[in-house]
């Protein structure tokens, strides 16, 4: 299986790996490894789906038509892979959250995988870079970069990246910024795999602590991440997250309605 063979459920109008997390761990891996001698290499566009983002998909065309352009979808959030057991079909098993899928890598594929750390602010980003590459042998630092930049310094950055042999390169710049350079650049990166990752670095350097285990997989860690950062997150949390649940129900409803018709139409 490659990452073009995955089987997909929507979720929120969003078509979601069915995936966990050593798969898609391995499936990465195994992409870059088979790209190594390649002098231009084929890149594959990873987003993630979850509660902000099915809300930010369903409110406008255009963050809908930009998520739908990548390669693959996973479920960055618990809510998804509970929402997937609502729709008829193959269900989610767990959630591959872009937190955990940065060690996962590491983790599960022993190949010497060169990775690209793009986005936040300088320190925390170099910190990152320094306790990956410590933390794991096979975690090798290409390069890293601040996320503070213009759309008209983008090429002097997608020259650096270039320059680097990167194999993933890891975009942490915000939906749905991260988004918007990955797609508008896909082109010009040289590179094996792209993956967003929002705030990520933030939790490599414990900046922002992870929620407990228990947490996270009832489906609550964005409850934690709210009350340790509710300047940043209340807001968004409140409204997006019943917006999702809406949207998804609404999704299916829709979905049931054409599939209904289908039949009739059919009989």
């Amino acid at each position: 299986m490659n990452i073009f063979e995955v089987d997909k459920v929507n979720v929120g109008g969003i078509p979601t790996a069915c995936i966990d997390r050593k798969e898609l761990a391995n499936l990465i891996g195994e992409h870059c490894v088979n790209n190594k001698n390649e002098e231009i290499k084929k890149s594959i566009v990873i987003f993630s789906n979850n509660g902000h983002a099915i809300s930010i998909a369903n409110t406008s065309s255009e963050a809908m038509k930009l998520l739908l352009q990548a390669d693959l979808i996973h479920a960055d959030g618990q809510s998804v892979v509970t929402f997937s057991k609502w729709v008829k079909g193959r269900n989610i098993p767990e959630r591959t959250a872009t937190t955990d899928m940065i060690h996962d890598i590491p983790n599960y594929f022993e190949s010497n995988i060169n990775h690209f750390l793009l986005g936040c602010e300088n320190d925390i980003v170099e910190n990152a870079c320094k306790l990956m590459s410590k933390r794991y042998k096979n975690f090798k630092i290409s390069g890293f970069n601040d996320g503070f930049f213009s759309i008209e310094e983008e090429d002097e950055i997608i020259d650096k990246i270039n320059s680097s042999r990167v194999d993933v390169l890891w975009v942490g710049l915000g939906k749905p910024k991260e988004q918007e350079f990955c797609i508008r650049n896909k082109e010009k990166l040289n590179v094996s795999v792209i993956i967003t990752c929002g705030g990520c670095y933030n939790y490599i350097t414990n900046d922002y602590p992870r929620a407990p285990v228990w947490m996270q997989k009832i489906g609550f860690e964005w409850l934690h991440r709210m009350s340790t950062n509710p300047r940043k997150l209340f807001y968004r949390y409140l409204t997006t997250n019943p917006h999702a649940v809406y949207c998804v129900i609404k999704n299916e409803i829709i979905f049931m309605k054409n599939k209904n018709n289908s039949n009739i139409n059919g009989f």
